[in-house]
This record gives structure tokens, C-alpha cells and sequence, in this order.
């Protein structure tokens, strides 16, 4: 189902309200990584240039109790994008009341307004309510009450039902108001709702990270609509203990050894899984390694998938289509545990006729390490956005979009 889109809106002399996605780490007032602030650029100057008076609002960080506020303030995130947008953001230091509102009605077409952290609505007077992430409708009508129209642009919170995402939605719903994605959202809907539901063939999806836990809703989902499963990571060791393979210290969810016998089961030959591994004696960068193929032995921990594995996987990519990637190969952190996802990401860099997306922290940072990020098809901005995506999931920030 095609969603309404901000180039269907009419924005001239509108008041736009947007959800941005500006959570980016802030330390002592300093911005470490401004990619998320750079990812909404589009749809702002989309709107600015439609002479559309564009209301940004976001959170920040967790807020549970009041002195939580006081490091978590988008002040800094209107100075930077100031700074990228080469024009003034007026930056307004509350989230209700008559300083925002008045703030608004002075805005002049073709300008740009932050107001603070939404998450400073978790925590009134002292006590922690929850009224942005427990989606008080109240909260949500009275943003929407701000607007004429309402921009979704932020995937990395579509799985969550706030007031600030799937509040004002409701709210501008009754009220008869266009509720429209961005186009982050809207490539983000693009690309993994293609993956997913119509991939060019061969499809290959890349699962890895620590749990099977946080993956058998994806794993399950995928089943049915992948060509081959690859499974790396911490996780690869509960599928071993399924198998009968000894896994010495290695990471294991005991409780999950059943589900991963059934999803062995039915995936068949499907499912690819590491044949070597590098092990060590502690979970430390610089402890004593070594590659072993099959069964590790007691004492040994399994942090990387081995040589062979690598050049297994890469065989099965050359051929694909299509390849979503979400999770490490191991510990990625540690150098030496490193070169299982750094070499997969580098081989996904060389699969030129196939649409490549990466979702999630780890592998996300890899192929920016390897700068191979500029060929691939895209990069996914929310990692448990893109995992309930990827199981199929109703995602509400999505859902309260309108239909075209």
C-alpha cells in the first residue's frame, strides 16, 4: 500500500509539524555523530523550499527523572543544524504552552522551528509519568492543535506508539489533517518492504549479533521469504548446542535450544551456519586465539566466525539479488574478533547488480569503517524499527501514515 508522501502536500504557508529523528549522542553539549541530523535534511529543505513553516520536534536520550534534563536538551541539535540548513533554526526551550505557540505563530514561510526534547513530557514535576512514550492522547492532540499538517520522518521510533510519532497521528486524523512521510520514511518503507515482500531472487538474508532471543521473531519470518538464512554472531552457538556440535565456553541461550531445533528444522538447508571458528580463553582482545573447525573444547570460547566461514558466506552472497544484513559475525569491538563482519561488509561493497540494505549498530558501523557505505543500496536509521519490519510486524509510526 503506497503511503501519502510530503511531495503530495501542499505546503505553502502551511504549518508543518515534523517528527525528526535527532536522538544523537551528546556530550557536554558537544554532538558526536550528526548522521541522523544529516538523514532529515531532505524532507526539511523539501519543505522550506515549498515556503512551508517546517515544526521540528524529537527526542532525546531517556528522560526518568528531572535531572535527567539537564544533559539531554536539543538546544545543541538546533545550533548544528543551523549550521547545515546555512540559515536560522529558531530553537524554542519548552514543549507546550504559550512561548511555543506564540514562537509559531510569528514563523515566517520558508522557516524553521525546534522545540525541546519531547521527552521532557516523561517527567512533570518531578515524577515520572510517561506522558511522550506512554502516548498520552492529550499530549498528542495538543502538538497536533500546533499544526496543519503532520510529517512522520523519523523510522528509528515507527516501532514505538508515542505521542510524538502515533499521538499527533490520531489527533490530526480527527481533526481532518494530512498525516504524510518524510523521505527517510519513505525510503525506508521502500527498501524493506521490498526486501521483504517482493526481493529480486536470490534473497539472502545476514542475521547475526549475541541472542537468538532478540532474532526468532526474524528468523521465523524470513523462512518463508528467503533463499538462504546466514547466522553469525553470539547466537550461532545456541544452533550449534541444537546440532550436538560441543560449544566450549561460548556464548549460549540454554532456554532457546528447542526453538532453535524447530528452526532448524524447518529451514532446512536454508539455514547456513559458521563451519570454523576463532576461540579464546577469555573474552579480552589481546587473550591467547585460535581458529578451530567443528566442536570447541571446554575452556575456549567461540568470538568470530573463522576463514572457511567467511569464504563459505561470501559464496552464497555472489549470486544474490537481494542481501538485508542486521548484526555482527562476532565481537566486533575487539580487533581481533573484527574481521568476520569487516569482511562480509567489504564483500556486500563489491555486489554491485544486487540491492543491499544494513540495519543495525554494529554492522552499520562496519561498512562505514570499511567506507564501503556509498555502495551499498541503503542504510537502515533504526535498528529495532527494521527488526520488527524485517518479522513482519504492524509498525504504528508506519500504520498511522495516510494511504495514497
Amino acid at each position: 500500500m503506497a503511503k501519502l508522501t510530503v511531495s503530495d502536500l501542499n505546503l505553502e504557508g502551511k504549518k508543518v509539524l515534523m517528527r525528526v529523528d535527532f536522538n544523537v549522542p551528546i556530550k557536554d553539549g558537544v554532538i558526536g555523530d550528526d548522521n541522523r541530523i544529516q538523514a532529515a535534511l531532505p524532507t526539511i529543505k523539501y519543505v522550506l523550499d515549498h515556503k512551508g513553516k517546517a515544526i521540528l520536534c524529537s527526542h532525546l536520550g531517556r528522560i526518568k527523572k528531572e535531572d535527567d534534563k539537564k544533559g539531554l536538551s536539543l538546544r545543541p541539535v538546533a545550533e548544528r543544524l543551523s549550521n547545515l540548513l546555512n540559515k536560522p533554526v529558531i530553537f524554542v526551550p519548552v514543549t507546550e504552552g504559550k512561548q511555543l505557540e506564540d514562537a509559531i505563530n510569528k514563523m515566517e514561510d520558508g522557516s524553521v522551528l525546534l522545540f525541546e526534547n519531547t521527552r521532557y513530557e516523561d517527567v512533570v514535576n518531578g515524577e515520572y509519568v510517561k506522558r511522550e512514550s506512554g502516548n498520552d492522547p492529550k499530549l498528542g492532540e495538543y502538538w497536533a492543535s500546533l499544526a496543519d499538517e503532520f510529517i512522520n520522518d523519523a523510522f528509528g521510533t515507527a516501532h514505538r506508539s508515542h505521542a510524538s510519532n502515533a499521538g499527533i497521528a490520531e489527533a490530526m486524523h480527527k481533526d481532518g489533517k494530512p498525516v504524510a512521510a518524510g523521505f527517510l520514511m519513505e525510503k525506508e518503507i521502500q527498501f524493506l518492504g521490498e526486501a521483504v515482500n517482493n526481493p529480486k531472487r536470490p534473497f539472502v538474508a545476514i542475521l547475526g549479533g549475541a541472542k537468538v532471543s532478540d532474532k526468532i521473531g526474524v528468523i521465523d519470518n524470513l523462512l518463508d521469504k528467503a533463499d538462504k538464512i546466514i547466522i553469525g554472531g553470539g547466537m550461532t552457538y545456541t544452533f550449534y548446542a541444537a546440532k550436538g556440535i560441543k560449544i566450549g565456553d561460548s556464548l549460549i541461550e540454554k532456554d532457546k535450544i528447542d526453538v532453535a531445533k524447530k528452526i532448524l528444522e524447518k529451514g532446512g538447508d536454508k539455514i547456513v551456519l559458521p563451519t570454523d571458528n576463532v576461540v579464546a580463553k577469555e573474552f579480552k582482545n589481546d587473550a591467547e586465539h585460535k581458529v578451530v573447525a567443528g566442536d570447541i573444547d571446554d575452556g575456549w570460547m567461540a568470538l568470530d566466525i573463522g576463514p572457511k566461514s567467511i569464504e563459505a558466506f561470501e559464496n552464497v552472497l555472489k549470486d544474490a539479488k537481494t542481501v538485508v544484513w542486521n548484526g555482527p559475525m562476532g565481537v566486533f569491538e575487539m580487533s581481533n574478533y573484527a574481521q568476520g563482519t569487516l569482511k562480509i561488509g567489504e564483500f556486500l561493497g563489491t555486489l554491485s547488480d544486487a540491492t543491499t540494505i544494513v540495519g543495525g549498530g554494529d554492522s552499520t558501523a562496519a561498512v562505514k569503517q570499511l567506507g564501503v557505505a556509498d555502495k551499498l543500496t541503503h542504510i537502515s536509521t533504526g535498528g529495532g524499527a527494521s527488526l520488527q519490519y524485517l518479522e513482519g510486524k504492524t509498525l504504528p509510526g508506519i500504520a498511522e501514515i495516510d494511504n495514497k
